[in-house]
């Protein structure tokens, strides 16, 4: 949805045009590149410090234009002093704020020059291709109905076209880059789908983002409502038949592994396109972001077409509950009771809480269908989330302590933080039903928790993890690589 410059690494040396990014370290220590440059523009830079204060402790951000002596049209010197010990997260936030720095910057080229600061800051070629990725991330915007701005939504840094990282060994950065690149691709193409109005974006055309990905190897099979009725997926349908949307079941599999008859994982997202909550309906006052309630299966979309780009070498497969839940007079009632494909029967008493009967089929479906050796499911599920742990955590619920413990790992190292709850008899028994096998909401307290309890019933004996998203995919504070609605 924005301007992409070329990205290109190269040795380092001074640009005879644009925009320079250069780094310093704590008390002012500097690169041989910032030295010569100084002395080239006669003490320029060093004055410029004394004057702002500047000292280069971590975010802190020299802007000179035109320094005297150079052919480049403008410098920043960014402070790295406090990134000694950073991990790939933090030189993809550095290049994010490298592309804040310069948002107004009309220069059609950009050198960032990853000159090692010693003692503070080493950039290695894998250091260099977050930055690339981070940069990229951060100029993301989502213009597509911006009339007034329709190429870049307002994004007055258009004119760039080239960005080159100076790196002391530019195939190796390359080769690293290459694999992130289809990661932002991934994200990029998750927020897009956030980002889009619900009356461009319903079930049937999400569905139909999803067979794009048959181009790149991706097998991809979308199950219609005749079809999810045949299989007997009767809670998925329910939470549809209010709506003059048909519901639909995307399913992608991407088999890169060496032995394809490896077990796959299994990755299932909800993907309500709008929740007006149906019968029991929300408040008017907040509603349009339920265009947002299909974060789930935007991130299983956008997960299939990274993987797919760079070539996992992973068995994976994608299965996303797609339906839109509106109050018609066909929709389901609080009170009713359907019966989900695995025979279970479940007494709706809120039908704002669908995404759990979406999921349970979903869930199901992938279970006896691919038998996974694991599954995780990524939901904007419950409102309760956001109360427990804000927008800072996504709620992490599983059945198996391995997998919550690396799933924990990989949102520390990514900064996709992820904030384990509980699970236990207690709680599941909440959800037991009167007339039913279970009903679809607990009460008042565990919101969360109780939901993911309901999940819990469709996994059987699988190793799974439940990822309430409610509170980070979508309206998330604006970061140093996003500032789009959809993050």
């Amino acid at each position: 949805m924005s301007s992409k410059p070329t990205v290109s690494f190269a040795d380092q040396e001074l640009p005879d045009s644009g925009a320079l990014v250069l780094f310093a370290g704590n008390d002012r220590k500097t690169g041989k590149i910032l030295h010569e440059v100084d002395k080239k523009s006669a003490g320029q830079v060093r004055k410029a410090m004394d004057h702002a204060g500047f000292q280069g402790s971590d975010k802190h951000c020299l802007d000179l234009l035109t320094p005297n002596g150079h052919d480049f049209s403008r410098l920043l010197v960014i402070g790295v002093g406090n990134m000694k010990n950073a991990k790939p997260s933090d030189f993809i936030s550095l290049g994010g704020r490298i592309a804040g720095y310069l948002k107004n910057d009309k220069s059609a080229k950009l050198t960032i020059s990853t000159e090692e600061v010693e003692g503070d800051v080493t950039f290695s070629p894998q250091a260099a291709a977050h930055l690339a990725m981070g940069f990229l991330l951060r100029r993301y915007k989502f213009g597509k109905y911006k009339s007034l701005a329709k190429n870049n939504n307002g994004n007055s840094a258009k004119n760039l076209n080239k960005l080159v990282i100076g790196v002391e060994n530019p195939q190796e950065a390359a080769k690293a880059h290459e694999p992130l690149t289809f990661v932002r691709e991934g994200v990029e193409l998750a927020r897009n789908l956030v980002n889009e109005p619900a009356n461009m974006l319903g079930p049937v055309e999400f569905a139909m983002q999803a067979r794009e990905l048959e181009k790149m190897g991706v097998i991809v099979d979308i199950l219609d409502e005749a079809e999810m009725a045949q299989k007997g997926m009767n809670a998925l349908l329910a939470v549809g038949q209010g709506s003059e949307k048909g519901s639909r079941l995307a399913v992608m599999q991407w088999n890169g592994a060496d032995n394809k008859n490896e077990k796959p994982v299994a990755i299932i997202g909800k993907g309500v396109c709008f929740d007006s909550g149906g019968i029991s309906i929300k408040p008017s006052s907040g509603m349009e972001d339920m265009k947002g309630d299909m974060g789930g299966a935007a991130c299983v979309v956008g997960l299939m077409k990274a993987l797919a780009g760079r070539k996992a070498k992973a068995n994976v497969v994608g299965v996303i509950g797609l339906t839109e839940n509106m109050p018609d007079g066909r929709a389901q009632r609080p009170g009713d009771v359907v019966t989900s494909m695995s025979g279970q029967t479940i007494e709706v008493i809120n039908t704002d809480a669908e995404g759990r009967l979406v999921l349970a089929d979903a869930l199901w479906y992938a279970k006896e269908t691919y038998k996974p050796k694991l599954m995780i499911d990524l939901a904007t599920l419950t409102g309760a989330i956001l109360v427990a742990l804000g927008k800072e955590h996504a709620g992490l619920f599983s059945n198996n302590d391995h997998l919550a413990k690396k799933l924990e790992k990989a949102g520390l190292v990514t900064g996709e933080k992820l904030w384990r709850l509980p699970l236990g008899a207690k709680y599941d028994k909440m959800i037991d039903s009167n007339i039913a096998d279970m009903k679809n909401v607990g009460g008042r307290f565990a919101g969360s928790i109780t939901a993911a309890q309901f999940l819990q019933r469709y996994v059987g004996d699988v190793a799974w993890a439940h990822i309430d998203i409610a509170g980070t995919a979508m309206g998330s504070p604006k970061s140093e690589i996003n500032e789009s609605w959809g993050s």
